[in-house]
């Protein structure tokens, strides 16, 4: 059966796609099956399947195989040409073209270009968008079927493409590996199911480079190692090729030999060597370098005397003074410990003084709290660090606010190895580097522990605020997080912006977590249900943070007739929806972490308009949103840096509860202003108290110990 794609209705991560299809003779009706992973709206497919009933939605097509042709009728092109596949090409020209040339307009766009300039509108700069969007449709059209050939979802055709363009060919055929880290959602599996399908050997050199870097690469991403005992490594690779240990170690050497991966011996055992990929090696080294530095360089800071503020507790006084004597410092403590009243205290004495202070934060909203507890001026260390002198009387700083007498980075916890060698490396000597976090807290997301391995070397100085005050005592939140933090279940159910709400079942949990965020906790509070933020110890399963965001936003978002859409793999993008960039672009000035409305869909444009929390319009084009992701309900990790108003949570041992660990569930319950509402299991809850989890491996506490004087 022959059939245009109208709409999708629903994509699963599993490629199981429900789109609605129109044919000859049946004006409108639902398709459905894996076999129709990547179709898009305004496509011609030749469907193999038959009739059959769903029990909740009716008749459906299933489809058990899905051919791509080129339209044929003057409809089916029309629709083609103002679906917006083809970027510069509104549902207007669509119709001016196809009235033009009729079923022939597509076979002009392939083969005589040159002939659209007589549809008026078209001028050259018009046309070549048009020919050269056809070709990038073509060659993704082209990479499906061979994805299709080696087994793999077409859903990763325009990935590919989007990296690799006209050469993805090419790629797949010379060298698949080179898919691994550049392509979202591609690993070694994927990537090796083409190689040997391709003819490369079991053994050969090349794959088990792949499975060497691929494993350091999975360690790093997934636990935040910084490196893996050779043996580990030697194991873990082999695991993956299906061969020896033995056939492994001779690959590890040569990568080293080509400098792609440091071996050297282990931090904590010294009978024992580990291997790093060489990047995350030198960023290492360069963080200790530079910390050492700045821990060596006398102070610069224009500071002739401190009077102590009597309003202070004792603990504050200590780390103001350190804070202000120290070049390099770190203050800890838990919610209520007033961090940022000390913070405050450091600032303005410097600034009474004629000093210069930068106050950051590793995200947009880290950096917006920062501002609002201290009443100073605050940014991201991207922006601090990407800062270049403005002569503008209206800029905030006519210097590089990185070259600042005292420099304050709050929740520091979530500094990487990679944003702390960035700053460390550019703060100047003299100037006081001032590290603000709460080490009980989950580490960064990228690899590294550079706030727990500084806590690990004695001679860098610091202070742990731990008197609570009244103000703060009187909250079940923070009551709730230093139970957790001492490894004590907190009182439950709890009341007064702390509850436990006990539910065994997944299915149910989830069921329930909606309904509170959407409708229980908005009404009973009179808030909006854009105030009511859901976070998530896992992102997969039933209580994670891919099925929940999706439910919520069919919930708070859903389709509407005649409103723009556009899916990109599993994900459809609305108007009003949240979201969040999950890669730091530079470009666009948006971070990892920040969250976003969506204010525009635009097909012809093949863009997505975002508005950030800072007010800035952002544009991402449909092969960008890889880089996007939806903020209905976020992983814990995501939500670092961040408070929201009321935070609602599942609590389960889905998938045995392996994110469940004591560091997590802190960090979720700190992450929450007036209320934060758990649903689960007891018997979850307990495990993610009792459950410390693992260190990371690093080597920065042993490098900057070393490089220290004595």
């Amino acid at each position: 059966m022959e059939v245009s794609v109208e709409r999708l209705v629903y994509v699963r991560e599993d490629d199981y796609t429900v789109a609605w299809v129109s044919a000859e003779g049946h004006p409108g009706f639902a398709a459905a099956g894996r076999a129709l992973a990547g179709a898009q709206p305004g496509e011609t497919l030749r469907l193999a399947g038959g009739w059959g009933e769903h029990p909740r939605h009716g008749t459906r097509y299933v489809v058990t195989g899905c051919e791509r042709v080129v339209p044929a009728t003057v409809r089916a092109v029309r629709l083609y040409l103002g679906s917006g596949l083809i970027r510069g090409i509104g549902p207007r020209l669509a119709h001016a073209i196809v009235d033009h040339f009729g079923e022939a307009a597509l076979k002009v766009i392939d083969t005589e270009p040159d002939r659209l300039r007589e549809v008026v509108n078209i001028g050259p700069a018009r046309q070549a968008q048009i020919v050269a969007a056809w070709r990038d449709q073509q060659g993704i059209a082209d990479l499906m079927v061979r994805l299709q050939g080696f087994g793999l979802s077409p859903l990763l055709a325009t990935k590919i493409y989007q990296v690799f363009g006209a050469d993805s060919a090419e790629v797949l055929a010379r060298d698949p590996y080179r898919l691994i880290g550049q392509v979202r959602g591609v690993a070694f599996g994927t990537a090796d199911r083409i190689a040997l399908r391709s003819g490369v050997p079991e053994r050969s050199p090349q794959r088990i480079k792949a499975a060497v870097l691929d494993r350091l690469a999975a360690a790093a991403a997934r636990d935040g190692h910084c490196h893996l005992p050779l043996p580990a490594l030697a194991g873990q690779a082999a695991e993956l090729t299906g061969l020896e240990a033995g056939d492994v170690r001779p690959v590890v050497d040569a990568l080293a030999a080509e400098r792609r991966l440091v071996v050297e011996t282990s931090p904590d055992r010294p009978d024992q060597a580990v291997a790093y990929a060489a990047e995350v090696h030198e960023r290492e080294v360069r963080l200790a370098v530079h910390l050492a530095r700045l821990l060596g360089a006398p102070s610069t800071l224009p500071l002739r005397a401190y009077q102590e503020d009597p309003a202070l507790h004792e603990d504050q006084r200590m780390a103001v003074n350190m804070a202000l004597t120290s070049t390099v410092s770190v203050i800890t403590g838990g919610p209520g410990c007033g961090k940022s009243h000390t913070v405050r205290a450091v600032a303005t004495t410097v600034r009474a003084a004629g000093g210069r202070v930068t106050l950051a934060a590793p995200t947009g909203k880290a950096a917006r709290r920062l501002a609002e507890l201290t009443g100073l001026p605050a940014m991201t260390v991207h922006r601090m660090l990407a800062h270049r002198p403005d002569q503008d009387a209206g800029t905030l700083f006519q210097e590089s606010p990185v070259h600042a007498d005292l420099i304050v980075v709050d929740e520091a916890s979530m500094l990487d190895l990679q944003l702390a060698a960035r700053l460390v490396a550019a703060v100047p000597s003299g100037s006081h580097l001032l590290l603000v976090g709460d080490g009980d807290q989950l580490p960064s997301v990228g690899p590294g522990e550079v706030l727990a391995d500084l806590l690990r070397v004695p001679p860098v100085p610091r202070v742990r605020l731990t008197h609570v005050f009244r103000q703060a005592e009187g909250s079940a939140i923070v009551r709730a997080a230093h139970h957790v933090r001492a490894g004590r279940v907190p009182e439950l159910p709890g009341g007064g912006g702390f509850w436990f709400e006990e539910l065994d079942d997944p299915e149910r949990v989830a069921e329930r977590v909606v309904h509170l965020a959407t409708v229980a906790i908005p009404r009973k509070q009179r808030i909006d249900p854009a105030q009511v933020q859901v976070l998530c110890p896992m992102r997969r399963g039933v209580t994670g943070a891919v099925e929940l965001g999706r439910r919520l936003q069919e919930r708070l978002n859903p389709a509407a007739e005649g409103r723009p859409e556009h899916w990109s793999g599993a994900d459809v993008f609305r108007v009003g929806d949240r979201v969040m960039p999950i890669r730091n672009n530079y470009d666009k000035g948006v971070f990892n972490g920040e969250t976003g409305t969506v204010t525009a869909v635009t097909p012809q444009d093949r863009v997505v308009e975002v508005r950030t929390g800072d007010g800035e319009v952002v544009e991402y084009g449909f092969g960008e949103l890889d880089d996007l992701a939806h903020a209905y309900a976020v992983s814990v990790h995501r939500a670092q840096g961040s408070e929201y108003p009321f935070v609602v949570a599942p609590i389960v041992a889905e998938a045995g509860g392996v994110m469940l660990r004591r560091r997590l569930l802190y960090t979720l319950v700190t992450r929450a202003r007036s209320w934060v509402v758990l649903v689960g299991s007891r018997e979850a809850l307990e495990t993610a108290v009792h459950r410390v989890g693992h260190r990371r491996n690093t080597g920065l506490a042993r490098r900057l110990a070393a490089a220290l004087p004595g």
